[in-house]
């Protein structure tokens, strides 16, 4: 998680809401990336989204199977579905999201047994932190 920290601290440096991610696979840290949406012009160019991409080049492999996600963040809806698709096997966040999570704020898609997959969910993690981390750029960006 504290690199995925450090990845959002980047995000915030360049300007865009920082959330960071990173993928591990076999106990190393595959991939790592933040919110890049503005700079990237792509409003697909969450975090979460960009590691899984990264995850996927480095593996080789569109399925993440035994991969864990670090998010700064609890994922959004688009997010979750990335998830599913690559078949991450656990997801782990910081902050809830009460207006767009869909881990377990709004939705509970990642333990839906109606979805193709089941993913494992750990929130709350490091949450203090990134939660500061966004309430600190939003402050910032209101004045």
């Amino acid at each position: 998680m504290r690199v995925a920290l450090d990845a959002a601290r980047r995000a915030a440096g360049e300007g865009e809401v920082p959330v960071g991610a990173a993928v591990m696979v076999g106990g190393e840290v595959v991939a790592v990336a933040h919110n890049e949406p503005i700079g990237l012009g792509d409003p697909t160019a969450h975090a979460e989204v960009l590691a899984i991409r990264e995850a996927g080049r480095k593996t080789g492999n569109y399925r993440l199977a035994g991969a864990t996600l670090y998010a700064t963040v609890e994922p959004c809806v688009m997010c979750c579905g990335a998830i599913l698709h690559a078949r991450v096997e656990r997801v782990v966040f910081g902050a809830a999201d009460p207006k767009a999570g869909g881990v377990v704020s709004l939705y509970r898609l990642l333990e839906d047994a109606r979805q193709n997959h089941v993913t494992a969910v750990t929130g709350g993690v490091l949450a203090e932190e990134g939660g500061a981390l966004l309430k600190e750029f939003f402050r910032t960006r209101r004045q």
